[in-house]
């Protein structure tokens, strides 16, 4: 048999459940909750009368919720004892004043406002998730869920985080709420925010240490075989190559052939903003990106920046020719509409590649031959640099 205590010790664990949180708070069917107090053994009754006695008066001081009595019949009794066997909550109140933890019922207050104010499509998040808002405002939860439907993957166009000004926040608000407004964009968006890191995900200019991989394609360019360097030293220090290779992630190093007069520079991703380095306007540069939504909206963005680049591997023929074996689904797409700065034909692929349940060939699947024949016959071609 369990004291009122006992099952307050109870429910305050339950509390810290994420599983139980997220049941209780948002499935109505959760609600009776009955808890089983339990009945003492007759030899208890018979030999500790006072025990159970005292038992029964806790349980007649429990205002909360309803204790359920039934009468007991025992050899050592005259007459029945009435027993309390079952403690039935009817709701989340009830359960976070039952636990007697003042913690408990703070954060339930504060879950209820928020849940009031945000897009239900956040409650699970915020429930499961207490660290999110724990130690922040409730207002600037609030703020960041209705800032979210405002952000949409590449807002930023290469400004600065501080740099966007929406739903009325102040400039360091998405700096001073990273996690939290990459965990609702994550729901919003099936988790790329986090995947590509919040930055890459809005296309803004990175402020920190972006690194990229740098490896020469011709002996002796470079005193390395490859090395990492950050975003912003590239954009000024111009590398010693006629032929500047622009790739999108650092996982297709394996595929590049050797190449004269070539450095390649991988894994910018959506961190474009260095490609406004002035040198690179003297360089026949080549862009090689995932064949996918996402890949085309860097295209167009790296030729936002650098006019004159040349894209490769990265055409409807070749995906065509690959999609049976290589293609997959793309997790969530980079928009409805093609970006700004694709052509023509790019734009046809762009939303042919929409309407395909796997739209998405990522590039270091590409077979070694394909992109060796592509690659030399980019170098190979006259160049010439832009006034």
């Amino acid at each position: 048999m369990k004291s009122p205590d006992e099952l307050a010790n109870l429910l305050t664990r339950q509390w810290h459940s994420a599983d139980k949180r997220e049941r209780r708070l948002l499935d109505p069917q959760a609600w009776p909750l009955q808890l089983a107090i339990g009945r003492p053994p007759p030899a208890l009754f018979a030999h500790h009368t006072a025990r159970v006695r005292e038992h029964i008066a806790r349980w007649r001081t429990v205002t909360v919720g309803e204790v359920r009595w039934q009468d007991t019949a025992f050899r050592s009794a005259a007459e029945p004892v009435s027993l309390p066997l079952h403690w039935q909550l009817s709701s989340p109140e009830e359960w976070a004043q039952a636990s007697g933890d003042a913690q408990v019922q703070l954060e339930l207050q504060r879950l209820r406002y928020l849940l009031d104010r945000v897009d239900p499509r956040f409650h699970a998040l915020l429930i499961r998730q207490r660290g999110l808002w724990h130690e922040r405002n409730d207002e600037e939860v609030v703020q960041a869920a209705a800032l979210t439907f405002e952000l949409e993957p590449g807002i930023a166009a290469g400004r600065p985080l501080r740099g966007l000004a929406l739903a009325g926040i102040d400039s360091k608000f998405i700096e001073r709420n990273r996690g939290l407004v990459t965990a609702l964009l994550d729901i919003r968006f099936e988790g790329q925010a986090s995947q590509l890191g919040l930055t890459s995900f809005l296309d803004a200019a990175d402020e920190g240490d972006h690194w990229l991989l740098v490896a020469p394609l011709t002996p002796g360019l470079l005193p390395f075989a490859q090395q990492r360097v950050r975003a912003r030293e590239l954009m000024d220090t111009p590398l010693p190559a006629g032929h500047i290779l622009l790739i999108e992630n650092d996982r297709c190093l394996h595929l590049l052939p050797p190449l004269p007069d070539t450095i390649a520079v991988l894994g910018s991703g959506l961190d474009l903003a260095w490609l406004r380095a002035h040198w690179l306007r003297q360089r026949h540069l080549g862009y090689w990106g995932d064949m996918d939504t996402w890949g085309l909206h860097m295209l167009a963005r790296a030729r936002s920046l650098q006019p004159h680049l040349q894209p490769l591997l990265m055409e409807r023929a070749l995906f065509d020719r690959h999609a049976a074996a290589l293609a997959v689904p793309e997790p969530i797409n980079a928009g409805a509409e093609p970006h700004d700065g694709l052509l023509d034909h790019e734009q046809d692929f762009y939303r042919h590649l929409l309407t395909l349940p796997k739209g998405r060939i990522e590039q270091e699947f590409l077979p070694g031959e394909t992109v060796t024949h592509v690659l030399s016959r980019w170098v190979n071609t006259n160049f010439g640099a832009p006034e």
